[in-house]
């Protein structure tokens, strides 16, 4: 019983950014060490590192810091990813670099979060790096934002720093599209807010972080609306138990599909009605995102995979232009005339770029059109055209549907992840 309750438990994804020192990883270390979501042998690695450098207090930002080299230098430079659970929610914690070098890592962290930490220095305020992940996590229509105001023990906890730090923020996010922000002042190090209430902020009348992450509301995060069911494979058993048997194996990346639900195929055109909806073992009545689910027709249609199941009201673009915010990810720009392959939600085409139209200055958010040499990390709104048509939605609409991912057809690298406009 246990293990149900445990797999049933909502999952919040969040992503940490900030500028480097700001404390990332040291606060998701005190996150996992006061939540007791650490293994002993981790912790007595941990231990060990720390006397090996003479420090005085266990180094908590060892726990997250994997990478060998990321020890040796104290910084992160991957996307690391921690998984813990308190009794009321399970986390994915996406640990991302601080560096400007490694902003395509938080593009990647990112991408599927419900919500951005972003730390703040106390004593620096808002910096570039902090505008610029700001930045981001808007582009990526992340639904919540929580500001850490870290460091509060280096002001002795003044709430005069810390309201000039929210004042900052809240200006310069006035600029961006974001729904949800809210502000916690805290220190990681000794762990003031972050589990539990700080003595030493009694000003302070706010939720700790862990119980703001317990308790946000991100059920309301996914397009409950839209219907789209992009197929990843067709079922068919072909034994005597199930000889007649065909299923179509996918994610729902939005609206909720119900048995009985009229259904439009696309690009085909074909009509039918849900006969059953299988998830594990179970028949349901009903399904909504970001369930993994089995469909049932009551017609045999000819139905492979990046085919999309939708409401016959209710249809996404189709279309072989298309327009999106880009962050490029190679050390080497884009090719003139260079086919790529475009991948999105289940299905993938060739595309070249046809256009550049122009770069983001990350930390102004002004338009640089004049300047369209991509270099790696690079944020820019181009234009492709794909060899057939794509079947998507805005990114503000649909976060899944609305997004796009660029491969080297030579390398098989990824280039570049995208938003459709």
């Amino acid at each position: 019983m246990e293990t149900e309750a445990y797999e049933k438990m909502e999952l919040l994804r969040f992503t940490t950014a900030g500028s480097v020192d700001d404390g990332k990883s040291t606060l998701i270390g005190r996150l996992l060490y006061d939540s007791k979501s650490i293994f002993e042998d981790q912790m007595e690695a941990v231990e060990r590192s720390s006397k090996r450098k003479g420090l005085e207090r266990v180094e908590l930002a060892h726990l997250t810091d994997g990478l060998k080299d990321e020890r040796e230098q104290g910084i992160t430079i991957d996307v690391a990813y921690r998984y813990f659970a308190t009794p009321k929610r399970k986390f994915i914690i996406a640990d991302t670099p601080g560096h400007i070098q490694y902003t395509r890592n938080m593009v990647t962290g990112a991408s599927t979060a419900n919500l951005a930490l972003i730390l703040v220095d106390a004593r620096n305020g808002v910096l570039q790096q902090t505008a610029r992940h700001s930045f981001i996590a808007s582009l990526l229509q992340i639904p919540h934002l929580i500001v850490c105001i870290n460091k509060m023990d280096l002001v002795d906890y003044s709430e005069e720093a810390y309201e000039k730090v929210v004042a900052e923020f809240t200006n310069f996010a006035a600029k961006l599209d974001v729904k949800d922000v809210r502000f916690i002042p805290i220190s990681a190090l000794y762990g003031d807010n972050v589990v539990k209430p700080s003595e030493n902020m009694k000003w302070y009348q706010g939720g700790t972080l862990l119980n703001t992450l317990e308790h946000i509301h991100i059920g309301s995060d996914h397009n409950l609306i839209d219907c789209r069911f992009p197929v990843q494979t067709v079922i068919r058993p072909y034994d005597d138990e199930y000889h007649d048997f065909r299923g179509y194996a996918g994610r729902i990346e939005g609206g909720i599909f119900k048995k009985g639900d009229d259904i439009l195929v696309l690009p085909s055109g074909y009509t039918s009605k849900v006969s059953a909806i299988h998830f594990d073992d179970l028949q349901l009545d009903e399904a909504q995102p970001p369930m993994s689910v089995i469909i049932e027709l009551e017609d045999d249609i000819d139905i492979s995979r990046g085919d999309v199941l939708v409401r016959p009201n209710n249809r996404p673009d189709q279309t072989q232009d298309i327009d999106f915010m880009m962050c490029w990810f190679n050390n080497k720009g884009p090719r003139p005339r260079a086919k790529y392959i475009l991948r999105h939600t289940t299905n993938e085409v060739k595309a070249i770029i046809r256009n550049i139209q122009y770069k983001v200055d990350i930390n102004t958010l002004h338009r640089i059109e004049d300047d369209k040499d991509i270099k790696m990390n690079d944020i820019a709104r181009v234009q492709v055209r794909t060899t057939k048509p794509l079947l998507c939605d805005p990114y503000r609409k649909n976060r899944i549907t609305g997004s796009v991912v660029l491969i080297d057809e030579t390398t098989n690298e990824t280039v570049a992840a995208g938003m459709i406009i």
